[in-house]
């Protein structure tokens, strides 16, 4: 009697009101936190990076998740595990500064940021440092013909702050800038 007692207790009762308090509380985490246009149409979420390549997007980190070479695949998420003494982090990360540099047409000399030439250890991670994106900004505004303070404003209405104002540090979601630019570039 007692097993079957907690058999509905924990697999019925206690996972129906779990869902129905996520539900009526926190809908859009509770749902995935899902990017939806005004058509219904899901572009992916406000928790995972995908991979942009057109010079129009703000550039997500790299991601190492991902078999064959397929980055941003979030059935396979995971870092490189590759160490500092290892050869082929550093070979890789020379590679994605000269790719970045050349992306953004910057001068050979300049510092570039480390979110954008390494992966998070999730190989999934939406969002990228603040400097990052302020040197982006150029290369975007030029490539949808837009003023780069249009797109430093949307820069910042999708940066969020520390974490309880102390942990971390501020960040954007490239995600959600991506989508907010496709949507002034629809207007």
């Amino acid at each position: 009697m007692v097993t079957l007692v907690f058999a509905v207790v924990c697999c019925g009762v206690y996972p129906l009101v779990v869902f129905g308090i996520s539900q009526a509380m926190f809908r859009d985490k509770a749902n995935g936190s899902l990017i939806v246009d005004k058509d219904g149409t899901i572009h992916g979420s406000r928790l995972l990076g995908q991979q942009f390549t057109q010079d129009k997007y703000f550039i997500t980190r790299p991601s190492d998740a991902g078999a064959n070479g397929m980055a941003y695949d979030p059935t396979s998420s995971g870092g490189s595990n590759l160490g500092p003494t290892s050869q082929k982090l550093n070979d890789t990360i020379k590679q994605n500064i000269a790719a970045y540099i050349t992306q953004n047409n910057l001068a050979t000399n300049t510092p570039v940021p480390a979110d954008a030439v390494t992966a998070s250890a999730s190989g999934l991670d939406p969002h990228i440092s603040v400097a990052n994106a302020e040197i982006q900004v150029a290369r975007v505004a030029r490539a949808r013909g837009i003023p780069e303070d249009r797109v430093r404003a949307l820069v910042k209405q999708n940066t969020t702050g520390r974490d309880l104002g102390v942990f971390g540090e501020p960040r954007v979601n490239v995600m959600t800038l991506n989508f907010a630019l496709d949507g002034l570039a629809a207007k």
